[in-house]
């Protein structure tokens, strides 16, 4: 299978076998009629009391955001992974990605790029796209709705000021998960943070950085799940087929909508290492077990298992519990990032020479 091919994935209709058939009357707390991402049973969660604790706390670390992160980002960082309460995520994201910074930099911006006329092809690419961010959510649901508006507009906005990348249909999803949360000025300025800080060169054409970072997660993954890795290479399963839409969409079309949060507070936090450790897990969770990956005895076969890992696999508690016990340091993180730039600048020279 083409990087073409697994890319057409990403941007394609949503899959239909992961949609289920039935539409309620009533939106689920995260505003789904249906869909994958429906959750009729009410989450469990922990104390008023304590709720309101994390809150408050939220709420004084936001009011003195820059001492917090230049002096006390650990205690930012534990926050984040200890989840964000409901009521503060939207503003702790908007700090977080530094959209609050580009707003306050560029107040009028926004507005000024929505006057432009935009590149006809990326408005014709764009609206097509429209209909495909999750049309099952009470945001989306109408054709040429309000959020379906509000979306166009954020979208053609990145386009104009990044006319470089332009569209690129893997953006749309974010941007669509970010006005969920907050109005579309500030999905803006934190999906112009997320595409060109968090991950920077993924949009851009030939995808090598996309490529490079593939080889990077491969990496990490003989270190933590040796016999997956194996497995994997055995069956020459390339991180090209099954980890594009997880990287170029941030996992927002992979996981159930609380594990997406969580991993959110914390990928927001401290960047892209997030996405490679959500991997890893859902990579070690999915293949794991020697069954499993017996079952799973060729290239199809496996792309299939990773396609649809095990619900448990995916969960909030399992997620983030394995998430932070990956036996990866920082050091570990900047060895591989630093031998894949290498052998891929070798390579290129190669073909150059």
């Amino acid at each position: 299978m083409s990087l073409q091919k697994s890319l057409k994935s990403v941007s394609g209709e949503q899959d239909t076998t992961s949609i289920c058939s039935s539409v309620t009357t009533q939106p689920d707390r995260h505003g789904f009629f249906g869909g994958a991402q429906y959750s009729p049973e009410p989450k469990r969660t922990v104390s008023p009391s304590t709720i309101l604790k994390r809150e408050q706390k939220w709420l004084r670390m936001l009011n003195n955001w820059e001492a917090f992160m230049s002096k006390n980002y650990k205690k930012v960082r534990e926050r984040c992974r200890k989840g964000i309460p409901a009521s503060v995520r939207p503003k702790a994201w908007l700090y977080l990605c530094g959209g609050q910074l580009l707003l306050e930099k560029h107040p009028n911006e926004y507005e000024e790029l929505l006057q432009a006329p935009g590149d006809p092809k990326c408005m014709e690419d764009i609206r097509k796209d429209l209909h495909r961010q999750f049309p099952y959510h009470e945001m989306f649901i109408r054709e040429e709705g309000h959020g379906q508006q509000e979306l166009f507009s954020v979208l053609k906005a990145y386009s104009v000021l990044n006319p470089k990348v332009g569209y690129f249909q893997a953006q749309a999803p974010v941007a669509a998960f970010l006005l969920m949360h907050m109005p579309s000025v500030q999905a803006f300025w934190c999906l112009v943070s997320i595409s060109d800080k968090y991950l920077s060169g993924y949009y851009n054409p030939g995808l090598e950085v996309l490529q490079r970072d593939g080889d990077i997660l491969h990496a990490l993954l003989r270190r933590t799940a040796p016999a997956v890795h194996r497995h994997l290479v055995k069956h020459r399963v390339e991180p090209v087929l099954y980890a594009t839409e997880w990287f170029l969409c941030a996992l927002t079309r992979t996981l159930p909508w609380d594990s997406l949060l969580r991993v959110w507070d914390c990928f927001l936090c401290e960047g892209v290492k997030v996405l490679f450790k959500a991997s890893l897990v859902v990579l070690a969770g999915a293949l794991g077990p020697a069954k499993v990956r017996k079952r799973a005895n060729g290239l199809c076969e496996t792309l299939e298992v990773l396609r649809h890992p095990p619900d448990s696999v995916l969960g909030e508690e399992y997620l983030m519990y394995h998430m932070q016990r990956l036996n990866l340091t920082e050091e570990d993180f900047e060895f591989e990032h630093q031998r894949q730039t290498a052998r891929r600048r070798a390579m290129a020279n190669r073909s150059g020479s």
